[in-house]
């Protein structure tokens, strides 16, 4: 380029001198500064830099032509093709103690309906599930396909000493890191279910009694033991004046007015859980709740207020029956918060105005978003459940499963008798072949190999 880098060119680090440790830095701060602006959000600009590759590729043919000739020789011919969904082979599929049924169940129905064979490692903590998946559900099964592993910590590391051709996880991002270490080194490709500090910010502009009943049904629904529950509220201080009176009232009405004795209301996992939780009582206010008894792994519905952000409570991800609720003082302040943090794997907004909803949508990202709703479309079989960074990769769900547990392999066919026809795609290539195959490749019913 006459001696200059185009501006979106990254020097290529073998010109740089010695000194030079990172040549790459100051570019990919430029992009990923332009990606948190939302530069590349709207359709009109993703439409205006389509358009400009595909000036790109008609203003310079004759000198790709020339370099790929110069590269390659390279020409190309032309058929047909399709993608054929086929099984992995063997897959291992680790499922969580929360919801020990469901989040086993499901993803293996879409490991068996893509025709893997499968190792189902249930979660040691739920120890009653665990024991009638292992001496129950192989009866139902084909034994020389199916099987189930059994144990803690331990004899999942010695499970994933072995070669499997997907692993499939629901856990925490601290094991999520573990898994996918393993599955590196027989190249697995793997799909994390992970979790994460799901925000839920409640707008002044709202009815805070109908954001109450939804945000504290749906945290301390399971006890609060559900990875895409709403794991912190942003609020204003006047808002979180409105909202803590309603959220009592819907604790309340929900629980009754000693929640211990409430039927609707479950327990903590284990006792190292329970432990964990009750330190987090100490962080902040309690301004509802705070009662515990370790006998019966009991936590009251919970809320704190006066939380900062450098409190444990906010480090870490809940898996309880604690609400925190932290102060913004506007939207803004409370995009920035999120933005600042690890991507949830669900995100929630509360308001009146649609504007205000869709910002928080348009300028955040999470795996799921709820807006003026919690958790409800885990009930939609053909919703695609999945994180995004540091809560997870890959989708399942409904047919979401199926082509989860499936390789994708592209196929062409070719008729054996057509050679006389094919003559045109063969060397040498005069002026007219090569306008005829220009003209192919222009063919959008044409696939180009």
């Amino acid at each position: 380029m006459s001696g200059k880098e185009g501006k979106g060119a990254v020097k290529d680090s073998r010109s740089q001198p010695t000194l030079v440790t990172d040549p790459f830095g100051d570019t990919l701060r430029r992009l990923r500064e332009s990606f948190r602006t939302g530069r590349t959000r709207p359709a009109e600009f993703r439409e205006a830099q389509l358009r400009g590759l595909g000036r790109f590729l008609q203003e310079n043919k004759q000198l790709l032509l020339e370099a790929l000739a110069q590269d390659l020789h390279k020409i190309t011919q032309l058929d047909c093709a399709f993608i054929r969904k086929e099984p992995f082979g063997l897959v291992l599929i680790i499922a969580p103690w929360n919801y020990p049924v469901n989040l086993t169940l499901v993803p293996l129905v879409g490991a068996l309906a893509a025709g893997n064979c499968v190792v189902l490692k249930p979660s040691e903590i739920s120890q009653g599930t665990e024991k009638v998946l292992a001496e129950v559900l192989p009866q139902y099964l084909d034994q020389s396909c199916f099987a189930v592993a059994l144990g803690g910590p331990e004899e999942t590391g010695q499970l994933l000493e072995h070669k499997f051709d997907y692993i499939f996880f629901t856990g925490s991002p601290r094991v999520g890191r573990i898994i996918m270490t393993a599955a590196a080194k027989h190249l697995t490709p793997v799909t994390l279910e992970l979790g994460g500090k799901n925000p839920c910010y409640v707008d002044d502009d709202c009815d805070p009694q109908a954001v109450a009943n939804r945000v504290a049904f749906f945290r301390y629904f399971n006890c609060g033991q559900t990875c895409v529950a709403p794991d912190y509220v942003l609020c204003s201080p006047e808002m979180q004046e409105r909202l803590v009176p309603a959220l009592q009232s819907a604790i309340t009405r929900f629980y009754g007015e000693d929640p211990r004795s409430s039927p609707d209301l479950g327990r903590i996992i284990s006792d190292k859980h329970f432990q964990r939780l009750q330190g987090l009582l100490g962080c902040g206010h309690v301004a509802i709740g705070g009662q515990s008894d370790g006998s019966d792994r009991y936590i009251a519905p919970t809320v704190l207020v006066d939380v900062q952000e450098t409190e444990p409570v906010m480090q870490e991800e809940i898996f309880g029956p604690i609400l925190p609720i932290v102060n913004v003082r506007s939207l803004d302040e409370a995009l920035d918060f999120i933005n600042r943090r690890e991507k949830p794997l669900a995100l929630y907004a509360f308001s009146n105005s649609h504007q205000v909803v869709n910002q928080v949508l348009n300028q955040t990202s999470s795996g799921n978003f709820g807006g003026n709703e919690g958790f409800i479309y885990l009930t939609l079989s053909s919703w695609p459940l999945g994180g995004v960074g540091n809560s997870g990769m890959g989708r399942y769900h409904g047919k979401f499963s199926f082509d989860t547990f499936s390789h994708h392999r592209a196929c062409l066919l070719s008729y054996s008798g057509l050679d006389k026809l094919k003559q045109v795609i063969y060397p040498p290539y005069s002026d007219c072949r090569r306008k005829l195959i220009s003209w192919a490749m222009s063919d959008q019913r044409c696939t180009l190999l």
